[in-house]
């Protein structure tokens, strides 16, 4: 099937500024070419389906590099609340380890259509034994033993590690994420033989004791949580996940920290990507059920706010996670607050914003040879708007069309669905309760 989109004003997520214009050519759920509208002619566009955008907006599908859908597992909500992200324009999205008996099942629906729902690339997790006393690790081995499933496994120095990371493949991961309580020459040695089985590493941006530069140096493709890289300057050594050293807040509050200057440059030459999280705890502050758990919540903002910003200006490459679920009868993707984070706290334009979300994202999957910008030879992946992202990311609630792999979903429907569900008072057909 081939498609033509016509009359785009087209931002394609390279870096380059918009273009007004423009014609992108979808052949099988591959973007053929994307040229000015007067380079095609009656010749090219025979026998394909013409779609005018009317100088309409495009810009690439976005990327939630944190999400969690099966901690504990539900169905009807995952179900829900990806629909939700799909149709405001989340085409792919990082699982950061849960239940990959549902999440599995859940990414081969997205994949091949049965869901409308941003394709899923996910991973396994491996710590230290200590770690699996978390009771969220209970949650997602229900039926088994933390810590003895393929997808949740402990580690320790006498683990076969070819094995390991046999089994996590296995559950047809894209990699193993290393939480907690792990040294850095254990961190080292899993992520080397992840990446010779051919599977990526993303990590905690400090595993406890294994610290932020161990973990860096270990050459894990990405670290999660900006405020985690604080431990690189911790004054006293790192023990475990659930005792985290106190942190300086004044210190980091004003100019860019020096020996986090350090790690970061480290981090831009080895191409790691960051993915900050930055908006999670401005978002729990808001949650908070009494006094001391806002006043800890906005101490954790600040601080995110503030490495996250010096790793933008390191030139570090940052990508767009939510880490969070809200209810999935909002009618937006929590993604829109960590891009709108990006603008308001981090200086970044809401160009800046969208790439982290694009093209960071893809970096952040290892797929940004197929996904991430609107190119000739990429996967099909975009997101139609009616009104100018570059001007304003209000633009987002403007979504029109969301193409995934070439297929076509008209936001109409689904706001249509929504409607119809709160008129007749009943729940919407994936599960999820009408608004």
């Amino acid at each position: 099937m081939q498609v033509a989109y016509r009359g785009a004003t087209l931002l394609d997520g390279t870096g380059a500024p918009a273009r007004a214009g423009v014609t992108i050519l979808v052949v099988e759920g591959t973007i053929a070419r994307v040229a000015p509208d007067a380079q095609f002619t009656a010749a090219d566009l025979d026998g394909v389906e013409v779609l005018d955008l009317g100088g309409r907006h495009v810009i690439p599908g976005l990327i939630d590099a944190h999400q969690h859908i099966a901690t504990p597992p539900d169905r009807p909500l995952a179900e829900a609340t990806l629909r939700r992200d799909f149709f405001g324009g989340v085409t792919a999205t990082r699982d950061m380890a849960d239940d990959l008996r549902q999440v599995a099942d859940i990414a081969r629906a997205a994949l091949v259509g049965e869901l409308a729902a941003p394709d899923i690339h996910y991973a396994a997790l491996m710590a230290g034994p200590s770690f699996f006393a978390d009771p969220r690790t209970w949650q997602v081995s229900q039926g088994a033993t933390p810590g003895e499933v393929p997808w949740m496994q402990a580690i320790t120095a006498e683990t076969d590690l070819p094995l390991a990371v046999a089994m996590a493949r296995g559950t047809y991961a894209t990699a193993v994420k290393i939480y907690a309580n792990l040294p850095g020459e254990l961190v080292a040695a899993i992520t080397a033989e992840a990446h010779r089985q051919g599977l990526a590493v993303w990590a905690h941006a400090a595993v406890f004791p294994a610290t932020p530069g161990q973990v860096v140096a270990a050459g894990v493709d990405s670290v999660s949580h900006a405020h985690l890289l604080v431990h690189e300057a911790a004054d006293r050594p790192l023990t475990t996940y659930q005792d985290k050293p106190p942190v300086d807040f004044a210190r980091f509050a004003g100019a860019d920290d020096a020996e986090l200057g350090l790690l970061l440059a480290e981090m831009r030459r080895r191409g790691t990507v960051l993915d900050a999280t930055a908006s999670l705890w401005a978002t729990l502050g808001r949650e908070a059920a009494d006094k001391e758990s806002r006043a800890r919540a906005a101490e954790l903002d600040g601080l995110n706010a503030a490495l996250t910003t010096q790793a933008l200006r390191a030139g570090v490459s940052v990508c767009a996670g939510t880490d969070r679920d809200p209810d999935p009868t909002d009618p937006w993707p929590p993604l829109f607050d960590e891009l709108d984070y990006f603008v308001d706290r981090c200086g970044l334009t809401p160009v800046e914003a969208l790439r982290c979300a694009s093209h960071g994202g893809a970096l952040s999957l290892g797929a940004q040879e197929r996904l991430g910008t609107v190119e000739p030879g990429k996967q099909a992946d975009f997101v139609v708007l009616d009104e100018d992202p570059a001007h304003s990311l209000a633009a987002l609630r403007s979504v029109v069309h969301v193409v995934k792999r070439g297929r076509r979903y008209d936001r109409a429907e689904f706001d249509a669905e929504r409607r119809s569900a709160s008129t007749a008072g009943t729940t919407l057909a994936n599960g999820a309760p009408a608004v």
